[in-house]
Parts: C-alpha cells; sequence; structure tokens
C-alpha cells in the first residue's frame, strides 16, 4: 500500500515541474517575440529613412520612402497585434455585446479627434502660410491673420469636444 500511496505524489511532483518548465518556456518564448517585433518595429522605420538619405534625393524618392515606411510600420504594428494580443481578444469575445459597444464608443473618440486634428493641421499649414505672406506685405493685418488662423485652430477643438460628449 505505502508504494501505490507514493507513487501518485511523485507524478504529481513531476507535474507541477513539467508545468512550471512549460510556463517558463512560454514566459521566454513570449519575451522573444516581444523583442523579436520591436527590433523590426525599429528597422521598419529606420531602413526606408536610411534609404531615402543614403539615395541621391531623386524626385518622388521621398514620398516613396514615406510609403514604404508607413507600409512596413502598419504592417508591423498588425502582426504585431495579432501575435501578442490574440488571446486576450479571443477573451474580449467572451465578455459580451455590452464591451463591444463601450469599444466603439473609444473608437468613435479617437477618430473624431485624430480626423479633427488632422484637418485642423492642414487648415493651419494653409491659414498660417498665407497669413505670413500677407503680414510681410503689410503689418496691419495682423488682427485678421491671427483669426483665421485661430479658426483653423477651433477645428481640433470642436473635435474634442465631439469626443468628450461621447464618452460621456
Amino acid at each position: 500500500m505505502r508504494s501505490i500511496s507514493k507513487m501518485p505524489s511523485a507524478d504529481m511532483a513531476g507535474d507541477a515541474d513539467a508545468s512550471r518548465a512549460a510556463t517558463l518556456f512560454k514566459e521566454g518564448k513570449d519575451m522573444a517575440t516581444k523583442i523579436i517585433l520591436v527590433l523590426i518595429l525599429l528597422c521598419s522605420m529606420v531602413v526606408p529613412v536610411g534609404g531615402f538619405l543614403l539615395s541621391k534625393r531623386k524626385e518622388g524618392g521621398f514620398k516613396a520612402a514615406l510609403a514604404c515606411n508607413v507600409f512596413f510600420f502598419f504592417g508591423t504594428l498588425l502582426v504585431a497585434d495579432i501575435l501578442m494580443f490574440g488571446d486576450v481578444h479571443a477573451a474580449g469575445e467572451a465578455a459580451g455585446a455590452a464591451s463591444n459597444a463601450e469599444s466603439w464608443r473609444y473608437i468613435a473618440a479617437a477618430l473624431s479627434t485624430g480626423m479633427s486634428c488632422i484637418g485642423a493641421g492642414i487648415a493651419v499649414a494653409s491659414a498660417a502660410s498665407a497669413a505670413l505672406g500677407a503680414l510681410s506685405e503689410d503689418s496691419s493685418i495682423m488682427g485678421k491673420a491671427l483669426i483665421f488662423v485661430a479658426l483653423a485652430e477651433s477645428i481640433a477643438l470642436y473635435g474634442l469636444l465631439i469626443s468628450f460628449s461621447i464618452l460621456g
């Protein structure tokens, strides 16, 4: 009887050691995956810019380097999201539709703020350059020029207000 009772405890200790080893292996594998993805992400940013800087800067070289940079950067982010957080998304699906509605609110708030800031940046770029050109000719129109630049900047504030109202 004693030999039979010792067998399960030895097996349990072996199972515990095996599960600890598997956990350590998985954590090491996850850390290695994270390090590799960070290195790929850094290379996806550095290589196109370096290629542009080392080239002879011919016509259209900047746009090609920028397009390559954006493609590799967001491609790497997408792959990293799938590899590192795939199990988190699967667990989130089980949470139900309430969290899904909450996540759409955050996405809508981020889009309203982001898109309004992009629009404001484009508008300020046009208005500020025109205002500086007009100010160089006649300095008495400074107040009018500032009003136009402020109106363009207010687009970003409107988007921020909309995101606050979405989030409640």
